[in-house]
């Protein structure tokens, strides 16, 4: 048998590199074996499967590993050592936010002295006190109305700068000054008296036993007419700190006061809240003083 040229035909394996397919080489009539090319291709299809199959395996594998983790995390399980959340420290670990925060002793600033304190008895009360203290300059305004300022007067027989039943009231709580002013606007006229004692109590002892005759008396002189020396007049009775003042005023023509008579009302209530608020500016003057000092 002779063979065609190339010498002897070598058995072909699709799979095997640099064989050669089973060609017959003897003539141009010669066709290639098809049930051979069958069989290897049948063949090749084969391994292939078997190899998708064993991929899917491992896919499978994998995935279901990937689960069984992912179960483990969600049930948080304390002894699965690999699970993520094993590896987070544990509450107490972690650092506090507040523990950061810088912190500071509370502090508060002293409460503001009271001025009513400064003028509540003799012993915090050592500002000089006089007539043209408590009633400075020569005229004072309150609100759009000017009132002039007339005689003054100061004296340490309480008794004596008072009438009707206040000399007693004055006595009976030890009083140790009284301080008068007057002012006038037009032929109307009010004196001032300023009671000075040694405590609060005793000045609010006075305006509690004071009356409707509890009258301070009046101050007359340089240019101001006599008033209310037999006139009805209007008075009022107050008290602030250790200081209890008391108001009298009326006409300088010794006409009667009566309830119309309106500008005689106010200018005793004006000079009463004058009276008022000089005596408060006073222990105000004491406090800041006082806290000044530390």
């Amino acid at each position: 048998m002779s063979f065609g040229q190339g010498g002897p035909q070598s058995q072909w394996d699709p799979w095997k590199p640099n064989s050669q397919q089973p060609w017959n080489s003897g003539g141009g009539d010669q066709t290639p074996d098809w049930a051979a090319l069958a069989e290897a291709s049948e063949a090749r299809n084969k391994r292939r499967r078997l190899l998708f199959i064993g991929g899917g395996a491992l896919a499978t594998v994998a995935v279901a590993g990937a689960v069984a983790v992912a179960v483990v995390s969600a049930n948080g399980s304390s002894e699965a050592s690999d699970s993520p959340s094993s590896q987070l420290p544990s509450t107490a670990d972690i650092p506090s936010e507040t523990a950061t925060v810088p912190s500071f002793a509370p502090t508060s600033a002293p409460p503001p002295l009271d001025p009513k304190d400064f003028v509540a008895s003799n012993k915090k009360d050592k500002a000089p006190l006089g007539p043209d203290i408590l009633f400075p300059g020569t005229q004072l305004t309150m609100g759009e109305t000017v009132y002039k300022k007339g005689p003054t007067a100061d004296t340490r027989t309480c008794g004596s700068a008072a009438q009707g039943t206040l000399p007693k009231v004055l006595a009976a709580s030890d009083c140790t000054r009284l301080i008068r002013v007057t002012y006038t606007k037009g032929d109307v006229a009010v004196t001032v008296g300023v009671a000075v004692f040694d405590t609060e109590a005793q000045a609010a002892k006075a305006k509690g036993q004071a009356d409707k005759k509890s009258i301070v008396r009046s101050l007359s002189g340089g240019g101001v007419k006599s008033f209310c020396e037999g006139a009805v007049c209007r008075s009022t009775t107050n008290s602030y700190g250790r200081y209890a003042y008391f108001t009298i005023a009326g006409f300088t023509n010794g006409k009667d006061v009566t309830t119309k008579a309106t500008e005689v009302f106010r200018t005793g209530d004006d000079l009463a809240e004058f009276t008022f608020r000089q005596i408060r500016r006073r222990g105000e003057a004491q406090a800041s003083a006082a806290a000044a000092e530390g």
